[in-house]
């Protein structure tokens, strides 16, 4: 079996999706669910469907190698789902093009620091685009700054609003943001 590992943040309903996604699958397999926030609702997604979780301190993932031994011991691959802080070095390093992330915009408009969730649904509606999309990619040392692997869009109307542009984006990644993986992991591990 191949290993993946998510991290998240947050409430975790792309974490839930990816993990119902893989549950029968023969060839994959996720294997925990890490997270930096001891109240992440991804914590109770992952308990409830049967995946290990782990949660880990700011200075574990920064300043020491813990979590990189570890994820040398148990993942062949990395999904972040919603995870915000920046991957350190020694975690890139160990996992060159295995990490992958996706960004609730069309990269690289709207990415960087401080882009995330409502912020960057905010900064689209206040910018008067006429689309916007999901973006899957690669993880480096800057923020959303990898290479692309995915990209899906759409459409906007004038009466949009930071919650309703949200909704679309929700619905864009829960329809592409497994099957984008699978695909990967498939040419990755063949």
């Amino acid at each position: 079996m191949i290993r993946l590992i998510i991290f998240a943040s947050g409430s975790g309903t792309n974490a839930e999706n990816i993990i119902r996604y893989f549950q029968s699958n023969k060839v994959f397999e996720i294997t925990y669910v890490l997270t930096n926030n001891a109240n992440a609702g991804v914590i109770e997604r992952a308990i409830s469907l049967e995946v290990k979780t782990r949660i880990f301190t700011r200075k574990e993932f920064y300043e020491t190698n813990n979590i990189v031994t570890f994820l040398k011991e148990e993942a062949d691959f990395i999904i972040l789902a919603g995870f915000l802080w920046k991957v350190p070095k020694n975690i890139l390093v160990n996992f060159p093009n295995r990490i992958i992330n996706i960004h609730p915009a069309l990269l690289p408009k709207f990415g960087g620091k401080g882009m995330y969730g409502m912020n960057i649904h905010r900064a689209v509606v206040d910018n008067k685009e006429t689309e916007t999309g999901i973006t899957i990619h690669y993880v480096n040392e800057n923020y959303d700054e990898g290479s692309i692997i995915f990209q899906k869009a759409v459409l906007l109307t004038n009466l949009d609003t930071a919650e309703t542009v949200a909704e679309k984006i929700h619905v864009l990644e829960q329809e592409n943001f497994p099957n984008v993986i699978e695909e990967l992991l498939l040419k990755e591990f063949n």
